[in-house]
């Protein structure tokens, strides 16, 4: 099977299929890339942001057709599809909007007499290696900055998006990004790696799981080069109380199943006290029931799309398994489909032991896995007890309380009575091994520059 694919996850269908790139073809880019360097660190700021504005228009033009791109790549719903695409128009606008002021030069103190200034320059070539559960926003939020600061980036995209990836360097090209400023490559493990030993790459921004960050940041590490990675999480969600315990149910299943749960900040641990465990699961169990497998292209009320791949819904049935083998119970859905389609029934998952191995792992899938504390403490100690730290958030009627409970995640994004703010403006990222760096706002625009002291004596 070809590399690079579009295969409908519906119907296990292959509808189109790529060719790699040649190693002649990487060299080829990565001389283009540095040639446009050139040429777009010269623009001016200002120049450089009416490009990003403009690639935001035609984003927000084509977000239908570019929605239909990726119910067939990899099975979102033509909605959530457009929606998408909206949030990634947001995001350029925000950097073509504001990144020139956030990217000013500021002047500081010296005892040294004269002017001493911090200047934000970019940097040269960046390699991009992103993920396919979000194809246009993944890469809004890492293009945008960047190319509004002045570099120029190659993207290697997930091999089951090649049609949307495709069609993102066409908008780039569209809207005035000059030749090679911004380039597509259908590029190899090794290819990806010689891309970041090689002397005019000076940065690698990848979004995808723990191991593939392991690989690229060991690689970034070697060749001395800047690295954002943006990996995994097990985000708990922490519910103490509520005055309306079905609509805090609800929020938590439509955001744990959105996107078939394949989002990397999903509430993937639900902890809830004691006095309140029975209804919440019983509410999030009444939604579960009676779903059906849906058309990613023709969604309707009360259906769920497939998964990314056969490949994927077959892991995450898998781990479903293994939990429920370790003691766990599978409460509703959790059923994966016959054939070749890539479709697993919502599930609601209890009783997962901290001592077994199921605990200490992600579901990157439609599973709502629920957890019993009896104390504020209880639940402070269970949230923390993982090796990721992507994001979190706690419930309650007493913001106060839940506040205290808040501001001791360890976590990059903690949240009180939303499971997760998330706006072009608001900075995305975490710490442990859900990786390092930061995307949107004013934060992203300082990752991949140079913060050059820039001193006139006088």
């Amino acid at each position: 099977m070809s590399r690079y694919r579009v295969q409908n996850p519906a119907t296990g269908e292959v509808v189109e299929t790529f060719e790699a790139a040649s190693d002649e073809q990487i060299q080829q880019a990565l001389t283009s890339a540095d040639a446009a360097y050139g040429l777009w660190r010269e623009k001016s700021i200002q120049e450089r942001a009416a490009v990003v504005r403009r690639i935001a228009e035609l984003f927000e033009e084509r977000k239908e057709e570019l929605a239909r791109f990726i119910a067939l790549e990899m099975g979102k719903p033509l909605a959530e599809g457009i929606e998408e695409v909206e949030f990634a128009a947001s995001i350029l606008d925000y950097y073509g909007v504001h990144g020139p002021s956030l990217a000013v030069d500021q002047e500081i103190p010296s005892t040294v007499p004269g002017k001493a200034i911090i200047e934000n320059c970019p940097v040269g070539v960046l390699l991009g290696v992103m993920p396919w559960n979000f194809p246009y926003y993944q890469v809004a939020r890492f293009a945008a900055p960047n190319l509004v600061i002045g570099n120029t980036i190659l993207l290697k995209h997930a091999d089951i998006c090649p049609r949307s990836a495709l069609a993102i360097q066409q908008i780039m090209e569209e809207a005035g990004v000059p030749d090679g400023g911004y380039a597509n490559i259908f590029a190899t493990h090794d290819q990806i790696a010689a891309i970041i030993a090689d002397p005019r790459v000076q940065g690698v921004s990848l979004t995808g799981s723990e191991q593939a960050g392991s690989i690229i940041g060991q690689q970034a590490g070697r060749h001395l080069k800047k690295a954002v990675l943006e990996l995994g999480g097990t985000d708990p969600m922490i519910v103490l109380d509520s005055h309306d315990l079905a609509s805090v149910a609800a929020d938590a299943w439509n955001f744990r199943v959105f996107n078939g749960g394949q989002v990397c900040n999903g509430n993937k641990r639900m902890i809830v006290m004691e006095d309140i465990y029975d209804e919440f699961v019983a509410q999030l169990k009444k939604l579960a029931d009676g779903l059906v497998p849906g058309d990613p292209l023709n969604m309707p009320e009360g259906a769920y799309g497939p998964l990314s791949s056969r490949a994927a819904a077959e892991q995450v049935n898998a781990q479903v398994q293994r939990a429920v083998a370790e003691g766990a119970t599978l409460e509703v859905g959790g059923v994966l489909s016959e054939g070749e389609g890539a479709y697993f029934s919502p599930a609601v998952l209890t009783g997962i032991s901290r001592d077994s191995a199921s605990f200490r792992e992600e579901i990157f899938g439609p599973v709502a896995t629920v957890y019993k504390v009896a104390s504020d403490e209880e639940a402070l100690e269970l949230a923390n007890d993982s090796d990721f730290g992507l994001g979190g958030s706690v419930f309650s009627t007493d913001t106060a309380r839940a506040a205290k409970i808040a501001s001791r995640l360890n976590v990059g994004m903690a949240h009180v009575n939303i499971i997760a703010a998330e706006a072009a403006e608001l900075p995305f990222g975490g710490v442990k091994r859900s990786g390092f760096g930061r995307e949107m706002g004013p934060l992203g625009m300082g990752e991949f520059v140079n913060k050059r002291l820039y001193f006139v004596a006088g």
